[in-house]
């Protein structure tokens, strides 16, 4: 067995780009020595910020032979057919196929031999097709634009069983030949060294001041900064996303701790933060009260003259924290008040107006919705005034992360109540899985408006995310309604709570908005329909059972999210835990099956009212009359919202439905015994369809 080790060597790649890019290209090759009916053992992928590396262990030497089979079309399919299948699978005449008999009727099929032979003659090749596939976010071209790479490419290692491969990448302009030295640190181990395997190159680029492995410079990283932290009496701000950044900027870390003058903490924190990790890849040290501190983390890529980098590193900090405190105090002499004139001047979208129209509803939708779930609704109209306000100010046009945050800041500033100024800093949340979800009663208003807005007016006008494609982020936004609700434990009927957001639209007479009562009908359902899509996705993430969601949201229980989570807890409860859900859901299985049939063969459904008189049997005249009672009962239980006795209820129909089946025809030789005992089977479907659409179950 052998080890096959390829690392492409270039110019600095963006640490954002590394990881992936690491990953595509390990794929790519492995998938072609698949395609050779190869084994492995281990894969690695590593990067450094001036190179892409993969490792794969106990490779055979050898390709074994390959038998491929492609069937083809009928042995007396249409000329053209057949030629079309022999040009496809290589072949000449028919005399290459093979004709087979299938139960189906008479086949070609075309097999194909491929003799194996020594891997190291097709590794050069799956190594250069590898590379020239990989694709990157930013790309560069060389020689006449044939070959494209993110940097200028150096060198490529590739060594297998301990050798060099022989190929080269040809560049266009020039040509990479394959060899077996890389390069260490650019100025700390300049030069070339040889390497043999794995071990060699990995223990040579130590030597020669590169950490291989990114997760072990995050860890040395971390490491550190926690240490001098600690040293000084403070905490590093937990940050995963700059951490692995910096990793990726980095190849021998060495951390150190910065200054910047204590004036600067005027400045909100999260400005502060946000210009040391944005711009400079700073860590944030926080002191013992949670506070920001005035000392800050560096990741230099060198040990050399430390004391002259943290000055340069200071340096550069002082000149954009100074632009930050001027814009924080040119901020603080404009009221939020007298910005919003400014919003006319930004587009929210082409098709939906400006930010001031939007501002406009968001006021009215919030003062609803507070109404609704018992917040304050002149706070949350106010608080729908401002939230946009910032958008039009210097610090937010600097820094676009802060906006809402530094809205509450001016909010706070000019003296409104802190839950306005809060909901204006939370009215984005959630904006994502791992963000909090607000809980005050106020922001939760103002940041459903927010998000109701959003998917309605893109909705109206068919801006609806398609595939993969969302560029409006409304997924997200979607999530966020749903967590904000379910969270909050909000009794809402967001088919109403769309109703008004459309409402709004139509009355600022927003051109692209339908008016009509049937097209906004169209949208509510879309919407509607939309939600219960997120739902599953969330609910499946959660671990809930896929077929016990769709049993649930296959029922209309109306726009009640919480309502549809309490039903899809009870029946789960009753699935899971009941004795007697097994049997019932095999009788309401069987049921089922035999009306989906029969009403198939019939061409009509079996919906109508059963006739008492004409049952006749003793177990059927049984089930009907526990249809009955379970119904009378069910129906108020459901109004009740007390799923569990309705399902223990319905549970009661067990041994009628065994009895009935057990000694019951249904398909009867008289034709109204047959249509009213089917009509019976149809009571059966409706009276457990009012909980949940049993047919989804799974078993």
């Amino acid at each position: 067995m052998a080890e096959l080790l390829v690392e492409l060597f270039s110019e600095e790649i963006p640490a954002r780009m590394q990881r992936p890019a690491a990953k595509s290209f390990l794929a790519s090759v492995l998938g072609r020595l698949e395609a050779l009916g190869l084994t492995w053992d281990n894969v690695r992928t590593y990067t450094t910020p001036r190179r892409i590396a993969i490792c794969i262990d106990k490779l055979p030497h050898d390709i074994p032979e390959r038998t491929e089979e492609k069937r083809g079309p009928r042995v007396d399919a249409p000329e053209k057919a057949i030629e079309g299948f022999l040009r496809s699978a290589g072949l000449e005449t028919l005399d290459d196929c093979e004709r087979r008999e299938t139960p189906k009727g008479a086949f070609l099929y075309a097999v194909t031999t491929t003799p194996g032979g020594p891997l190291r003659d097709v590794l050069p090749e799956v190594v250069l097709d590898s590379v020239r596939e990989l694709v990157w976010p930013k790309s560069m071209r060389w020689g006449e634009g044939t070959f494209r790479w993110v940097r200028p490419l150096h060198s490529v290692l590739a060594l297998f069983d301990g050798a060099p491969l022989e190929g080269e990448l040809d560049l266009g302009d020039r040509t990479i030949p394959f060899g077996d030295r890389t390069e260490g640190h650019r100025f700390l181990s300049p030069g070339r060294f040889e390497v043999a395997d794995f071990k060699s190159y990995e223990t040579g680029l130590r030597e020669a001041h590169v950490v291989l492995d990114a997760a072990e410079r995050e860890a040395l990283i971390h490491e550190q900064a926690t240490a001098l932290a600690r040293k000084a009496k403070l905490a590093l701000k937990d940050d995963p996303a700059l951490l692995a950044e910096v990793a990726g900027l980095v190849e021998w870390p060495v951390v150190l701790i910065g200054t910047f003058e204590p004036e600067f903490l005027e400045v909100p924190q999260e400005v502060l933060i946000e210009t040391m990790r944005g711009n400079q890849k700073y860590f944030a040290l926080m002191d013992p009260d949670g506070k920001l501190s005035n000392r800050f983390v560096i990741v230099a890529n060198m040990p050399d003259d430390r004391d002259h980098i943290v000055s340069g590193n200071e340096r550069v900090l002082r000149a954009r924290l100074s632009d930050a405190r001027f814009f924080w105090q040119q901020d603080l002499k404009l009221t939020l008040d007298a910005r919003l004139p400014r919003l006319k001047e930004i587009t929210f979208h082409e098709k939906l107006g400006p930010v001031a129209d939007r501002a406009a509803r968001l006021k009215n939708l919030a003062e609803n919705i507070a109404g609704t779930i018992g917040a304050n609704p002149v706070q949350a109209c106010r608080a729908a005034e401002l939230c946009k306000a910032d958008l039009v100010s210097d610090m937010v046009f600097e820094f676009p992360e802060v906006q809402g945050i530094m809205g509450r800041y001016y909010a706070l500033a000019q003296g409104e109540p802190d839950e306005v100024a809060q909901a204006v800093a939370a009215h984005y949340a959630p904006a994502g899985p791992s963000d909090a979800c607000p809980s005050a009663p106020v922001s939760v208003a103002l940041a459903l408006a927010e998000k109701l807005d959003t998917l309605a007016g893109f909705f109206a006008v068919d801006l609806k995310p398609t595939g993969s494609k969302d560029p409006y982020a409304l997924r997200r936004a979607a999530l966020g309604v749903i967590r904000l609700i379910l969270e909050n434990d909000l009794r809402v009927d967001l088919g109403a709570l769309f109703d008004d957001a459309i409402a709004e639209y139509v009355g600022q007479n927003c051109a692209a908005v339908p008016a009509g009562g049937t097209a906004r009908a169209k949208i509510r359902a879309d919407l509607l329909a939309f939600f219960d899509d997120r739902l599953r996705v969330m609910l499946r993430d959660q671990g809930d059972r896929h077929d016990h969601v769709s049993a649930v949201l296959s029922v209309d229980t109306g726009g009640d999210l919480v309502r549809k989570i309490a039903r899809l807890k009870a029946l789960t409860a009753f699935l899971d835990g009941s004795d007697q859900a097994e049997s019932l859901l095999t009788a309401y299985s069987r049921a089922a099956n035999i009306l989906k049939a029969e009403e198939k063969k019939d061409g009509k459904r079996y919906d109508g009212a059963v006739t008492p008189t004409a049952l006749s049997a003793p177990d059927e005249k049984a089930l009907y009359q526990a249809l009955q009672d379970a119904d009378a009962v069910i129906g108020p239980f459901l109004d009740k919202e007390d799923d569990a006795a309705a399902l223990a209820a319905m549970a009661g129909l067990r041994a009628p439905l065994d009895a009935f089946f057990d000694n019951v025809t249904v398909n009867a030789d008289d034709a109204a015994v047959r249509t009213n005992r089917l009509t019976l089977l149809a009571m059966i479907r409706r009276t457990m369809d009012r909980i949940a659409d049993f047919s989804k179950i799974e078993g």
